[in-house]
């Protein structure tokens, strides 16, 4: 045994050069448990996934979603969990569907209430479940109340709660984060916000702090391990801000640079990198060891009120290696040297963007509003590898799991995967 399993590792580095897709079926596959993957960043370890890809090229199945919505679908290992807003009928629902072939196993009503104000841009299934291949996590509104709800894998209720108000003029947004047996939520609004934690199993609450500002945002904290702490990290209402995720204590802040935040942040090179835009549009490199208020501390580099071309407002940003990789709603793509903030290059892509792009092999794909997914080598120059069209428009950001890519648009679900092509 010990001399097969040397020769296996030995080889190994070949079967990654010389099969690509074969590698993908003796690597660990990954699960893609909630808003952008199980790092919180858009990073996925698959390998295998086609960059060149069409309507039809490498489907391995198109499932036509019966609502609308912009959340994201998440995956564990067989089942895909996607929500969608039947508009006419007011109901919000929750579904699971069979990876293998993407058939509907089961559809639940989540809540049935009258439509709330929101953004053109925004839609009333907006939040992204979580899961832990045992439950699904799921958050919509009830105005003005937001409910979050727990199902396990096979449908039915676990139980739901409502952890506070949610007021915003742009409507609702807030994915649930799964942290050890709790699960996460941002609650800032136009009133006294809250971030809180409730658990797993209960859903009952075990941690709740205010909020500064009194202002809505709709960002997605994330969970990095940096300082030699564990952060939990969240641009909004005025202000950055690092929290214990255990407690809730703050751990820094930084005051501004803007109102309003949509943009996850991402972590690199010992630094979280930040992107805004509303009033003005902002970057900036935060170093994460600081305590309280690190606005005149640590800020590594700021480009302070750049144009709409340089920075996003609302598709988060790309961490890789020496570089963060940013996509604009205008559609300008942009790399930065993530220790200096140097901009390395920038050019255009679609007409415009709302989705956060993912990673996969070295390659960021980054989908645009019409519907066309641009694949660009993660690297310091421009390289664009691919222009794939799907039948769009698509506004919900991708998933990775299991070998193959998911990607939402308005009205249908696809699962692009490496095989013959043609294939559906």
């Amino acid at each position: 045994m010990n001399g097969r399993k040397g020769i296996f590792l030995a080889l190994f580095p070949l079967l990654l050069t010389l099969h690509p897709s074969r590698a993908a079926d003796v690597t660990k596959a990954e699960n893609w448990p909630a808003w952008r993957g199980p790092r919180g960043d858009g990073t996925s370890h698959e390998l295998g996934i086609p960059t060149h890809f069409s309507d039809t090229d490498h489907v391995r199945w198109k499932t036509n979603l019966p609502g609308s919505g912009y959340s994201s679908p998440v995956v564990w290992g067989d089942r895909v969990f996607v929500t969608w807003c039947v508009e006419d009928e007011q109901r919000r629902v929750l579904a699971c569907l069979d990876r293998k072939d993407g058939k509907v196993l089961w559809q639940k009503t989540v809540l049935t209430a009258p439509l709330e104000q929101k953004h053109n841009l925004n839609s009333y299934a907006s939040a992204t479940p979580a899961t832990d291949g045992k439950h699904v996590w799921v958050a919509f509104l009830r105005k003005p109340d937001m409910v979050v709800a727990c199902y396990d894998v096979d449908g039915k209720e676990v139980w739901r709660t409502s952890p506070g108000k949610l007021l915003s003029r742009h409507g609702f947004c807030s994915s649930p984060l799964l942290y050890k047996d709790t699960l996460l939520l941002n609650g800032d609004q136009d009133a006294q916000g809250y971030l809180v934690a409730l658990d797993q199993a209960t859903g009952k609450e075990r941690w709740r702090v205010d909020r500064p500002n009194q202002t809505r945002s709709y960002c997605t904290p994330v969970l990095v391990d940096a300082g030699g702490r564990t952060q939990l990290v969240l641009s909004g209402s005025k202000c950055v801000t690092s929290y214990d995720p255990d407690s809730g204590k703050l751990l820094w802040i930084i005051d501004g640079p803007t109102e309003q935040y949509v943009a996850s942040l991402v972590y690199t090179e010992g630094l979280f990198f930040l992107t805004t835009g509303y009033p003005e549009y902002h970057l900036m490199g935060i170093r994460p060891d600081g305590r309280g208020n690190i606005t005149e501390s640590h800020i590594a580099w700021h480009h302070a009120k750049v144009s709409p071309r340089e920075a996003s407002y609302v598709p988060s940003p790309i961490a890789h290696g020496k570089f963060f990789f940013v996509v604009s709603d205008q559609g300008y793509a942009s790399c930065f040297e993530a220790k200096t903030g140097r901009r390395l290059w920038m050019q255009k892509l679609g007409k415009r963007h709302s989705a956060s792009p993912v990673l996969i092999e070295g390659n960021l794909y980054f989908p645009a509003d019409e519907g066309d997914v641009y694949v660009v080598k993660a690297g310091p120059k421009f390289d664009l590898v691919a222009k794939n069209s799907l039948e769009g428009p698509c506004f919900a950001s991708p998933a990775v799991a299991q070998g193959e890519l998911f990607i939402r648009t308005t009205h249908y679900l696809y699962c692009i995967g490496a095989g013959q092509k043609g294939k559906k």
